[in-house]
C-alpha cells in the first residue's frame, strides 16, 4: 500500500502541469506512433482507432443537405467511421425514399464517402439492406433453402401409404421439390427410388416386403429480408450455395460496374438464416467430404449411433457456408481493394474457421452485464435477461490473432438497456468487458440518419441504444469517445500477448444428438458453450490470470514452433503452450498435428486423453489408430500428473492445468489476484498493460507484472495525462503502484528505455483535505425540451429533478450548475481533484472559464491540478441527462412520434413502446461535490 510518491524533485512538480500538456500537445501534432524511443506518448489517433457506429439509413431517405450536416456533427463528436445500413423509413416521408442501388441512392453514397473522406473518417458498407443478405436480386432458386423429411410406409400389395408430396403447410416459397427418396429394410442395403415417384406422389415401384421410405424435399425457407429498405425486399439467400452467391455477388459488379464505391469494407451481420439447412448440391458436397451418401443412412439419425452422422451433417454444412460464401465473398471483395467485415455468430458452422476467413472479424455485445461496481444503474425492469459473456467475444479476437489481422470490431450496446434509458456509465464498464477479450474497434448499435428538421425525438431504430444527434446526451459524447479513442490506440498498437492457445473441441458441440442444424447464437450459449469443459478450463485461466486465444483444428495446422514457443505464418502472436480441454471427439489429424508440433518443441497440456472420433465413416478403425498413436507416448510421472519428453517438445496429462503451467515455467499475471482485469499488448521490447477496477471496492497496491524493465508509465485514457510510476523489483518482476477506484481504468507501457522527460505520477493519497461545496450554486438550462425552465439559485446542491415544477420534471437536455470555492494557498506537491459525487448522467466541468473535460462515468472525478488557482476558484459544471423525461413527456400527452414501417417502434421486450407510465428519472447534479487537496 502507498500514499504518495516520494524523494523527487520539486522542480518536477512545479512544471508538471506545463510539460504533461506540451507532452500531449506534441503527440499529437507530431501524430507520433509509440515506440521504445517515444516511451509514454499516446499512439497516433487516426480514423480507425475512434469509435465507429452503424449509421442505419431510415428508407434511404437522405439528402447532401443533411448528409453534410450529421457527417460534420459526428466529426465532432469523435466518431471515427460509419457503416452504412440502409433499413425501413418513417411514416410520412415516402417521398424522400431512394430504391437501393438506384441512380439516386448511389449518389448519396458517394457523396457521403466523399464528405466523410474530406473530414478524416471512412465508410463501411452492408452489402445489402437490412439482414440478412438478400433482396430483390435473389431469385427463388438462390433463396434460403431447407430440408424437409417425411416418411412413408410401403408394402407391395398396398404400395405406398400416401402420396409423396411436400406437406402443404411447408410449402414456404416458389421452389420446393421431392430430392430423393430412400426405401429401407432391415438387413438390406437402402435404395434410392427417386426415379419411381411420379407426379402424382405415387410410387410405381414393386419390391416385396415392407419398406421405410424417407423422403428428402428440397424447399425454400420462405424467408425474406428483416427489416428491408425500399428497393432491397426479397428473399434471403442461400448462403450454402457457391452458385447463388456467386450470382449475388455479379449483381453488384453490374449495379456498381464502373463506379465503384470508395469504401474501406464490406459488412456481413450475424447469420440470422432461419431454418435453413441445406443446398440443391448438399448430398454431392457430402459424400466427397465424408467418404458416404448419407442418404443411405437417414434411417439411423435418431438411432444410438445418430450423432455421428449429425456431427458429419453439421461439418458438411459448417464447411460449405465456410467456402461458398465467406471465402468466395472475401476473395470477391478482396479482388475489388475492400475489406470483408463479418459476424460468424449464429452461423451453424465452426466460428473460428469463419472469423478466420475475413479481414475483420466482428463478435457483439448484446444485453448489460452485471458488475458490482458501487452506484451503477442496472434496473431489472430495463434490460433484457441475457448477458453478454466475454469469452464469447474471444472467439473472433482469437481468429484474428491467430490470422495476424489486427483488428477485431465489435455491435456494441445493441440492448443494453430500455430505450433513453441508458447512459455513458452503464456503457463503459460493458464496452471495457470487451476490449478485455481482444476487442480494439468498437461500433455503437447505433446512429440513426435523422434529418435536423425532424422534431425531438428524432428518427430512431427499433432497438437501442440510440444515439442520434437529438440525444440529450450528444453533447457529451465527445467525452466518451476521447476514452474510447485513446484506449483503442494502445490495443490496436503492437501485437496481442497471450501466453496460452486453449483447442476449441468443435465436434464435441457438433455431436449433439439432438435435432439436426446446430447454429452457435450469442442467445443460445448456455446450451452450447457454458456447460463444456472447455468453457470451464478458458474461464479458470483467466480469472487467475492467463492471456488465452482459442484455436480450431484447421488453424492449428498454420502454427509454427519456434523453441518452445508457437507463432503464425507472420510472426504476429507467440504463445508458450496448447492447452486441450476435455475432449470427447478429436480427429486423428488433430491429434497427430499437436504431437508433431511437440516434437518440434511444443509444449501442449492434455487434461485428459482424447477418447473417440468424431463422425461416423470408418469410426472404430479411425479410433483404434487414435488409441494405437496415443500409446506412443511414453508418460512418466509428474507432481499433479503426467509428463513425456516428445522431441523437442513436452506433452504433459493432468486435470490441474495450473499445476502444469508451473510445471512448464509458464507465468500467470498475479494482479488478478487483488481483483483487476487486464488485457496485454506487445510492443517491441516493451509492453502495454491495460487495468481495469470491477470490483466494488477501491485498489490501491504496488502491482506485479510479468515483466522485468527499467520503467513504467501510467497513461490515463479518461483524460489523457501520462507520468513515471513509482515501481520496484521482486523476485525477478516490476511491481508498479496502481490505484483505481471501482469503475476506473489505467494503461501501464512498461519499456526498458528511460522516460526521464516525463514528470513523475501524482497519486492519491488515503486522507486529503476536503473542502465541500453542497451550498450556493446557481442553475441555468441551457439546451433541451420540451420547454427550458426558469433559471434557479440554489442554496442547497440537487438534482433539477427536485424542484419543483413539472418543467424540471419533464425536461432533457444540458444545464450548468456553477459555484466557487476557494484555496488559501497552492501547494505544487499537491494533486487536486474535483470529485462530482453522483452524476445523472454526464457532466462536463470548466474551472477559471478553461474546460478540464467530461466526466461521463463513475466515479466522476477529474484532475484539476493544472487549473486552480490561489484565492477564488469558478467551477461550471454542465449535466446532460437522459431522454426518457422529454419521452415520457410525450407519450403523457398523447404526442405522435412512433410512427414508422416494419417493426415500428417497440420496448426491451419486443412490446408496444410506451413511456407514459414512467417514473421520472431523477435527473442533474446530486453531489456531494467535493474538492480534494492531496498533498
Amino acid at each position: 500500500m502507498f500514499d504518495r510518491m516520494g524523494n523527487y524533485a520539486s522542480a518536477w512538480l512545479m512544471l508538471f502541469p506545463f510539460i504533461l500538456l506540451g507532452c500531449v500537445s506534441s503527440c499529437k501534432k507530431e501524430n507520433l506512433q509509440p515506440s521504445e524511443q517515444n516511451v509514454g506518448h499516446w499512439p497516433e489517433e487516426t480514423a480507425t482507432s475512434r469509435p465507429w457506429s452503424r449509421w442505419w439509413w431510415m428508407g434511404s431517405a437522405v439528402d447532401k443537405e443533411n448528409l453534410n450536416y450529421l457527417l460534420g456533427e459526428y466529426k465532432k463528436a469523435g466518431i471515427g467511421g460509419l457503416e452504412i445500413a440502409p433499413i425501413y423509413g418513417a411514416k410520412g416521408f415516402e417521398n424522400r425514399f431512394l430504391d437501393y442501388l438506384s441512380p439516386q441512392w448511389t449518389e448519396m453514397l458517394h457523396y457521403s464517402i466523399k464528405k466523410a473522406d474530406s473530414l478524416g473518417m471512412e465508410i463501411d458498407l452492408t452489402q445489402g439492406t437490412g439482414w440478412p443478405f438478400g433482396g430483390k436480386m435473389v431469385s427463388p432458386e438462390m433463396a434460403a433453402k431447407k430440408m424437409l423429411v417425411q416418411e412413408y410406409a410401403y408394402s407391395a400389395r398396398d404400395g405406398v401409404d400416401r402420396p409423396v408430396l411436400i406437406e402443404e403447410d411447408e410449402i414456404k416459397g416458389e421452389v420446393h421439390y421431392l430430392h430423393s427418396l430412400m426405401a429401407f429394410q432391415d438387413g438390406v442395403k437402402a435404395q434410392n427410388i427417386t426415379k419411381y415417384v411420379k407426379e402424382d406422389g405415387s410410387v410405381d415401384w414393386d419390391e416385396k416386403g415392407k419398406w421405410k421410405l424417407i423422403a428428402i424435399f428440397e424447399t425454400q425457407t420462405g424467408q425474406k429480408v428483416k427489416r428491408a429498405a425500399p428497393g432491397g425486399e426479397g428473399y434471403t439467400l442461400d448462403h450454402f450455395s457457391e452458385k447463388a452467391v456467386k450470382q449475388y455477388l455479379g449483381y453488384f459488379d453490374n449495379a456498381l460496374s464502373g463506379d465503384f464505391p470508395d469504401i474501406r469494407a464490406f459488412y456481413n451481420d450475424s447469420f440470422e438464416v432461419y431454418g435453413a439447412d441445406f443446398t440443391e448440391d448438399f448430398f454431392n458436397f457430402f459424400e466427397r467430404r465424408r467418404g458416404y451418401d448419407l442418404r443411405n443412412h437417414l434411417d439411423q439419425l435418431n438411432t444410438e449411433e445418430g450423432y455421428r452422422l449429425k456431427s458429419d451433417y453439421r461439418e458438411t454444412i459448417s464447411e460449405m457456408l465456410l467456402e461458398n460464401f465467406t471465402k468466395q465473398w472475401s476473395i470477391w471483395a478482396k479482388g475489388h481493394g475492400k475489406q470483408t467485415k463479418n459476424q460468424a455468430h449464429g452461423s451453424p458452422g465452426n466460428l473460428l474457421d469463419l472469423y478466420a476467413a475475413v479481414s475483420i472479424p466482428e463478435g457483439e455485445t448484446f444485453g448489460s452485464s452485471y458488475f458490482p461496481i458501487p452506484g451503477i444503474r442496472r434496473d431489472s425492469s430495463d434490460i433484457r435477461n441475457v448477458d453478454p459473456d466475454p469469452i464469447m467475444l474471444k472467439f473472433a479476437s482469437s481468429a484474428a490473432h491467430i490470422k495476424g489481422n489486427n483488428l477485431v470490431s465489435t455491435e456494441t450496446f445493441t440492448w443494453l438497456g430500455e430505450h433513453f434509458k441508458s447512459s455513458f456509465s452503464q456503457a463503459k464498464p460493458e464496452l471495457e468487458q470487451a476490449f478485455l477479450a481482444g476487442v480494439n474497434h468498437m461500433f455503437y448499435h447505433g446512429i440513426t440518419y435523422s434529418p435536423k428538421e425532424v422534431d425531438f425525438p428524432g428518427w430512431l431504430f427499433y432497438a437501442s441504444l440510440n444515439l442520434n444527434t437529438h440525444n440529450s446526451l450528444w453533447p457529451h459524447l465527445k467525452g466518451f469517445n476521447d476514452y474510447i479513442q485513446r484506449v483503442q490506440s494502445v490495443l490496436q498498437a503492437g501485437k496481442p500477448d497471450n501466453e496460452l492457445l486453449v483447442y476449441w473441441p468443435v465436434y464435441d458441440v457438433w455431436a449433439d444428438p439432438e435435432g439436426l442444424g446446430k447454429t452457435l447464437t450469442v442467445h443460445g450459449i448456455d446450451d452450447w458453450l457454458h456447460p463444456t469443459p472447455f468453457y470451464k478450463a478458458v474461464k479458470s485461466l483467466m480469472d487467475v490470470g492467463y492471456g488465452v486465444d482459442f484455436i480450431s483444428d484447421e488453424l492449428l495446422k498454420t502454427l509454427q514452433v519456434e523453441g518452445n514457443s508457437l507463432t503464425g505464418p507472420n510472426e504476429e502472436f507467440r504463445s508458450s503452450a496448447i492447452v486441450v480441454p476435455k475432449t470427447k471427439f478429436m480427429p486423428l489429424a488433430t491429434l497427430k498435428q499437436l504431437m508433431d508440433l511437440s516434437e518440434q518443441g511444443a509444449q501442449v497440456i492434455f487434461q485428459e486423453k482424447p477418447l473417440d472420433v468424431p463422425g461416423f465413416y470408418k469410426h472404430g478403425t479411425r479410433r483404434q489408430t487414435l488409441d494405437s498413436l496415443w500409446q506412443q507416448i511414453n508418460f512418466k510421472p509428474f507432481a499433479s500428473g503426467e509428463v513425456a519428453d516428445y522431441g523437442k517438445g513436452r506433452l504433459l496429462l493432468t486435470d490441474e492445468i495450473s499445476s502444469a503451467l508451473a510445471f512448464l515455467d509458464v507465468s500467470r499475471e498475479k494482479l488478478t489476484d487483488i481483483g483487476l482485469k487486464f488485457v496485454r499488448r506487445k510492443l517491441g521490447e516493451g509492453k502495454y498493460y491495460y487495468l481495469v477496477n470491477h470490483t466494488a471496492k477501491e485498489i490501491k497496491s504496488f502491482v506485479g507484472l510479468q515483466t522485468q524493465v527499467k520503467t513504467a508509465v501510467l497513461m490515463d485514457p479518461e483524460q489523457g495525462t501520462i507520468g513515471r510510476a513509482k515501481t520496484k523489483y521482486e523476485q525477478g518482476i516490476t511491481e508498479v503502484a496502481i490505484s483505481l477506484l471501482p469503475g476506473q481504468s489505467i494503461i501501464v507501457h512498461v519499456t526498458n528505455q528511460e522516460a526521464e522527460n516525463l514528470p513523475l505520477w501524482k497519486y492519491e493519497t488515503t486522507t486529503p483535505k476536503v473542502i465541500d461545496k453542497e451550498s450556493n450554486w446557481s442553475l441555468t438550462f441551457k439546451s433541451g425540451g420540451p420547454v427550458l425552465p426558469a433559471d434557479v439559485e440554489l442554496a442547497t446542491l440537487k438534482p433539477w429533478t427536485a424542484i419543483e415544477g413539472e418543467a424540471y420534471s419533464d425536461f432533457s437536455g444540458q444545464a450548468v450548475y456553477e459555484s466557487d470555492f476557494t484555496l488559501d494557498k497552492i501547494n505544487g506537491n499537491a494533486k487536486y481533484i474535483l470529485s462530482l459525487g453522483e452524476v445523472l448522467e454526464s457532466a462536463k466541468v470548466w474551472i477559471n472559464e478553461k474546460e478540464v473535460g467530461y466526466a461521463f462515468s463513475i466515479p466522476y472525478r477529474l484532475d484539476i491540478s493544472g487549473f486552480v488557482k490561489k484565492g477564488e476558484n469558478k467551477m461550471k459544471v454542465e449535466v446532460a441527462n437522459l431522454m426518457a423525461n422529454h419521452v415520457r413527456f410525450l407519450d403523457k400527452n398523447e404526442i405522435m412520434w412512433r410512427n414508422y414501417h416494419e417493426i415500428n417502434f417497440v420496448n426491451i421486450d419486443y412490446q408496444p413502446f410506451d413511456a407514459s407510465g414512467w417514473k421520472v428519472m431523477p435527473s442533474g447534479l446530486s453531489g456531494p461535490v467535493q474538492i480534494e487537496i492531496h498533498d
